[in-house]
């Protein structure tokens, strides 16, 4: 019998996990998986569950939980030389990863998904001895995310995210960086840099369109230093997805990224502090695989054809 490891967060997406778990083992049984779970108890902890997942050679791992949550699962299987294939329920505030790979939002329909048996390489983005799914991103812009409480993120969802960026627009600076984007260089003040894996970003779809999961390369947007009137232009542009001709943007694809700033700049890994820069990213190609719709993988060769 195939055998299932599910890491959830308990608190996360209002607790409807948690009372919807006893139906969701009794598909997971009749799909004939031998099922246990881990219910996730503070920072860090579901890395360490999906490493001991890995070492006991469970066929699948699935992370039940919001960004936060699929990035630590995703980072507890990294580095293991045996890696069980991984399926996510999106179940947190924002839910990127899930957006971008059309895996639906109730819980329901996402284990359908990962009981239908189809599945996807997917790239995953490494930083020093951290690992992302989604995106990393510095600058003053977005330290928004790890800012935002959770019971307020828990009561009002993706508003809450709203909220707080309204409130830090007046305290947006810039920051002197020098970025070398595999061999080309560029240097000077910008607001924040983004590397995308993924065509979903605090729940915009069209901030990096033409990002996918497993293209082997990152998306990566500048935002130049610039006004606050023109700032605010650049996020009506965003809304509509014509941003990356505006002339405050650079827009690259890379594999390589090396950042390097004089002053103060903190690391955003999938929506959560990742400590301090400077830092080298670099892609691992196809290095998981993830269940998703059986529509996405041909839609995904198709647009990058």
């Amino acid at each position: 019998m195939k055998r299932a490891r599910i890491i959830y967060n308990p608190t996360s997406g209002r607790e409807i996990f948690k009372r919807k778990l006893p139906d969701v083992l009794e598909k997971f049984e009749k799909a004939g998986y031998e099922t246990s779970t881990h219910a996730t108890s503070g920072v860090g902890d579901a890395v360490i569950a999906a490493k001991a997942a890995c070492e006991s050679l469970y066929d699948l791992v699935v992370a039940a939980g919001g960004d936060g949550t699929l990035n630590e699962v995703v980072s507890g299987l990294a580095e293991e030389t045996f890696r069980p294939k991984l399926g996510l329920i999106p179940v947190g505030t924002t839910n990127d990863f899930a957006r971008a790979l059309n895996i639906p939002f109730t819980i329901e329909e996402a284990v359908d998904i990962i009981l239908s048996g189809e599945t996807i390489p997917l790239d995953i983005g490494k930083v020093h001895d951290k690992y992302f799914v989604n995106i990393a991103a510095g600058g003053s812009l977005t330290e928004l995310t790890y800012e935002v409480p959770s019971k307020l993120k828990t009561v009002l969802g993706q508003l809450a995210y709203y909220i707080k960026g309204v409130e830090m627009i007046p305290s947006v600076k810039a920051t002197y960086v020098r970025l070398k984007m595999d061999e080309e260089i560029f240097e000077g003040e910008i607001m924040m840099f983004l590397l995308s894996n993924s065509n979903s970003v605090g729940g915009f779809e069209k901030l990096a369109p033409d990002a996918y999961v497993n293209d082997g390369y990152f998306d990566l947007l500048i935002l130049k230093k610039t006004t606050l009137l023109n700032f605010a232009m650049i996020l009506f542009k965003t809304l509509r997805g014509d941003h990356l001709n505006d002339p405050h943007v650079i827009y690259r694809r890379v594999k390589k990224l090396e950042v390097a700033c004089t002053d103060s700049m903190q690391l955003n890994l999938d929506g959560e502090f990742g400590g301090n820069l400077p830092a080298d990213f670099q892609i691992l190609e196809s290095h998981l695989c993830v269940y998703a719709p059986k529509s996405v993988d041909r839609l995904l060769q198709e647009l990058m054809n």
